[in-house]
């Protein structure tokens, strides 16, 4: 490693940075819920209509984002993305209404979408294939910082100044990035820091040379839905993304409505939950990395671990059970859930480049997190939505946890069934 240079990782610093503040901006408001309930008059329908507002955005945002990255490049257009969504961040605190708060959750999800593509194509670009899913688990984690830090953080902003605040402080911190972005990052061909030896290494793959992965031209989204590949990586996103979200936007409910647990009361349980996941998150880019070195061919190796990883969401469907015995069991068995969630979305995301040529891994990275925020859309609209409304109305507020997770503990199986019919062994998109 130290005669091959490790510059490589220092990028992974930097985009799991980014990963982390663009989660942290995002969790925010799921820690004012009650807050707003209190001060605002909102009821579980106003915030699942703001939730509603930043999905769809960041689906719109996921499409053009792919497309704006391969077209600009890592550099500039990660840069843009993360400026943007650091301002829209900001603009939070001018909000005061459930339409001024769907207007900013639209404009940071249509912005913040740009995190993704970007991070995958940066990966693309700066790894070689073996340790991708590695390097993705780790950027990749830094979701599970970003919603550590935010119950630390934003319970204790709102008791010393206020929720405005909240917004304002975290949002901020895009901007620091953007500093550090523009002094250590360039693309591998043209960075000064990069050793000739390390430069080799990142293109070792035989069929990703630099004589292959010359600039090339774009290749439209109607081409690329030709592809039964792309249809494998968008439906994994669109089944499993969902689960995702819920954890994100509705653990603190779920800990507030069954324990009682408010203010900085979630912090360590949601700390804990994200913590767990971590552990998956970097551990599930090691598993295939050690496969591969044993031998397996990648494409095997992703697609096992991934089974692996689906079968460890199970658990999920007792934790209501577990958290009546007590409640520590049931975070642990939610953190297990969420765990093997990011395991399976650093592999989900290596799938890509796997498959297709790095000039249009963030077109269809952006494609299939459209998928995913469409999912999260219509699971928001057509079932938490009216189940929580419903069942917190008529005092039940358990049932509707008892549906979901079992909804979660079954989809990744069903998305890796479809994934594996669609595509039964590696084949690389030719274009």
């Amino acid at each position: 490693m130290q005669a091959i240079g490790k510059y490589r990782w220092t990028i992974c610093g930097l985009v799991f940075f980014a990963t982390t503040i663009n989660y942290l901006d995002r969790s925010v408001i799921s820690l004012l819920k009650s807050t707003f309930t209190k001060d605002l008059g909102w009821n579980d329908g106003d915030y699942a209509n703001v939730e509603i507002a930043f999905k769809v955005a960041y689906a719109i945002g996921l499409l053009l984002a792919g497309r704006v990255v391969d077209k600009l490049g890592t550099k500039i257009g990660y840069a843009v993305a993360t400026g943007l969504w650091s301002l829209a961040a900001v603009l939070h605190a001018l909000a005061n209404t459930v339409f001024g708060f769907g207007v900013a959750r639209a404009a940071l999800g249509v912005t913040e979408a740009g995190n993704f593509p970007a991070a995958i194509k940066t990966v693309a670009e700066w790894f070689p294939k073996k340790e991708r899913a590695l390097a993705t688990g780790i950027f990749n984690s830094g979701a599970n910082i970003g919603a550590i830090i935010a119950p630390a953080a934003v319970p204790f902003i709102v008791e010393k100044l206020n929720w405005k605040w909240a917004f304002g402080l975290t949002g901020g911190l895009g901007f620091i990035w953007l500093v550090l972005w523009f002094i250590y990052y360039e693309v591998p061909k043209r960075h000064k820091k990069l050793t000739q030896a390390e430069f080799d290494y990142i293109h070792s793959d035989k069929d990703e040379t630099p004589a292959l992965e010359q600039v090339k031209p774009s290749v439209s989204w109607f081409k690329l839905l030709s592809f039964r590949q792309t249809w494998a990586f968008a439906i994994g996103k669109l089944l499993t993304d969902p689960i995702w979200w819920f954890y994100l936007f509705w653990l603190p409910d779920f800990l507030e409505s069954q324990y009682g647990l408010k203010g900085t009361a979630v912090s360590l349980p949601v700390a804990l939950v994200y913590t767990i996941s971590t552990i998956g998150s970097v551990g599930g880019g090691w598993l295939p990395m050690k496969l591969i070195n044993n031998n397996w061919a990648a494409f095997k190796a992703r697609k096992t671990s991934m089974l692996i990883y689906a079968f460890f969401v199970i658990p999920i469907f007792f934790a209501q059970v577990a958290g009546g015995v007590n409640m520590w069991l049931a975070v642990i068995v939610i953190g297990i859930a969420a765990s093997a969630h990011q395991a399976w979305s650093a592999n989900i995301f290596t799938t890509v480049s796997d498959m297709f040529p790095k000039h249009t891994t963030a077109s269809v990275t952006g494609i299939g997190g459209m998928f995913g925020a469409l999912g999260g859309i219509l699971f928001t609209a057509a079932v938490q939505k009216n189940l929580f409304v419903h069942y917190r109305s008529i005092g039940k507020i358990e049932v509707a946890y008892y549906i979901m997770f079992a909804v979660c503990s079954s989809v990744y199986l069903l998305a890796w069934v479809i994934m594996h019919f669609l595509v039964p062994k590696m084949k690389r998109v030719e274009l």
